[in-house]
């Protein structure tokens, strides 16, 4: 019998639709509050890959899409948050509006240095979509304009998420075994 990557899920925290449905209901309040002035989306490499793919296709307006990559040095599953660009962004952003899309708020030392960062680049206005986010785990308080799904501090994978590059396929978000990241 092979293994799959579905072994290494203790259980399933979100579905694939229930994902989809907060998505669409996201892109619609995105819609609704940028109808006058569309925001340049900002996604975070490489976890916000599906995040961003499914979250833009439901916001009804001509958006402008850019990415970003960056590493925050640390052990393997906590962010110190010291942090470098390792791509930057390509469109100017001054007098923009800018959204930028995670995959997820942990401690927010990452993300608190990214908006100081884009905010210093002169741009109408930078704020946060997030699909997941874990009240618990924050060190630094973010303001988060739409948050799809407050979670418990635990290490999950899936929809983007990984550990060690794996399980950003899996179509849902799962809680990954402790024995996979404990020695």
């Amino acid at each position: 019998m092979s293994v799959t990557l579905h072994d290494d899920v203790e259980r399933i925290l979100l579905d694939e639709q229930s994902i989809h449905s907060r998505l669409a209901e996201m892109g619609e309040a995105i819609a609704r509050d940028y109808a006058e002035d569309p925001p340049l989306i900002v996604g975070v490499l490489k976890g916000a890959v599906m995040v961003v793919g499914d979250l833009t296709r439901r916001i009804d307006l001509p958006i402008d899409m850019d990415w970003m990559a960056v590493s925050s040095y640390g052990s393997g599953t906590k962010s110190s948050g010291v942090v470098r660009i390792l791509k930057d962004l390509g469109a100017d952003i001054t007098d923009r509006h800018v959204l930028i899309v995670e995959d997820i708020i942990d401690s927010g030392l990452t993300l608190k240095w990214l908006l100081t960062n884009l905010r210093s680049r002169g741009p109408k206005s930078v704020e946060v979509a997030t699909l997941l986010r874990k009240p618990d785990a924050a060190r630094v308080e973010i303001d988060v304009k739409y948050v799809g799904f407050d979670i418990p501090n635990e290490f999950v994978v899936g929809y983007g998420l990984d550990y060690a590059e794996k399980y950003r396929n899996l179509p849902y978000v799962g809680v990954l075994k402790r024995s996979v990241y404990e020695d």
